[in-house]
């Protein structure tokens, strides 16, 4: 046994943490909460962890995300949440993928041969075709749904996308999936909170006046009309409870013969 898994041993077995070993997981997104759903899987024996990206760290990220500090500001997200991922787990292999999910590039991320996959992906449309596809593939997907402009980590929930509320994100999940004849269940993690946004400080992101060093017309903060707030209390909360759902749904597995 890896003594760095020892405490977590105790409470999974030996036979939890050989699954947990043997385990694929592949995070979507790797902001304020997928940064943090990696670093649990890793900091949990997990084998393998596939982290996909296309942005690059910016100085506004430090405030929520767990591989965001001042030295990796304009380094790609992906890279240095590897990085760090390592230096956790140097026995975790971590796959870094810089670039967004679509239908297109689906076959890119071996997909069908994940035993879980972590949805923290901000757009609509490839949220949605990320759903689909797993859903088609057989693999189990955990998802989040909006966590900006929340402050309070207790708030949090685990439910069928189709029990949510108080979520915009869920309703237009809910919404799309409706669209596209989607039926099935679908677990996620929400909040139902929703703070007002706070007028007497002006977003930089998407007016010309960002904060950071290094940007390029493809930053997809550029096109946003509105810039949420966002705190670690929540983000990381609700990456924690979305790496919680696949290590229990991993050991599950493992103990009813399903790996």
């Amino acid at each position: 046994m890896n003594p760095m898994f020892h405490r977590l041993g105790l409470i999974v077995g030996r036979e939890g943490l050989e699954a947990l070993a043997s385990a694929r997981v592949l995070v979507f997104g790797v902001g304020g909460v997928g940064s943090w759903a990696a670093e649990a899987l890793a900091r949990s024996g997990v084998g393998c962890v596939g982290v996909v990206d296309s942005d690059a760290v910016c100085i506004t990220n430090i405030n929520r995300q767990a591989q965001a500090v001042v030295g990796n500001i304009g380094k790609p997200k992906v890279v240095a949440l590897k990085d760090r991922l390592l230096s956790i787990n140097p026995s975790c292999s971590v796959e870094a993928f810089e670039t967004v999910f679509s239908k297109e590039n689906a076959a890119v991320f071996g997909i069908e041969k994940a035993d879980c996959v972590i949805d923290a992906i901000d757009s609509l449309a490839f949220k949605l075709d990320l759903i689909e596809t797993a859903a088609c593939m057989g693999v189990p997907l955990f998802s989040s749904m909006g966590m900006a402009q929340k402050l309070d980590p207790t708030q949090l929930r685990v439910a069928d996308v189709w029990d949510t509320y108080g979520c915009p994100l869920a309703r237009l999940v809910r919404e799309g999936l409706r669209k596209r004849g989607f039926g099935g269940r679908l677990t996620v993690v929400f909040s139902p909170e929703r703070l007002p946004l706070r007028t007497e400080i002006a977003a930089a992101c998407g007016n010309g006046q960002c904060f950071c060093s290094v940007k390029s017309e493809m930053d997809w903060c550029a096109s946003k009309k509105v810039i949420n707030g966002s705190a670690v209390v929540v983000t990381a909360s609700a990456g924690m409870t979305l790496a919680s759902l696949a290590v229990n749904a991993i050991i599950q597995a493992k103990q009813a013969g399903r790996v």
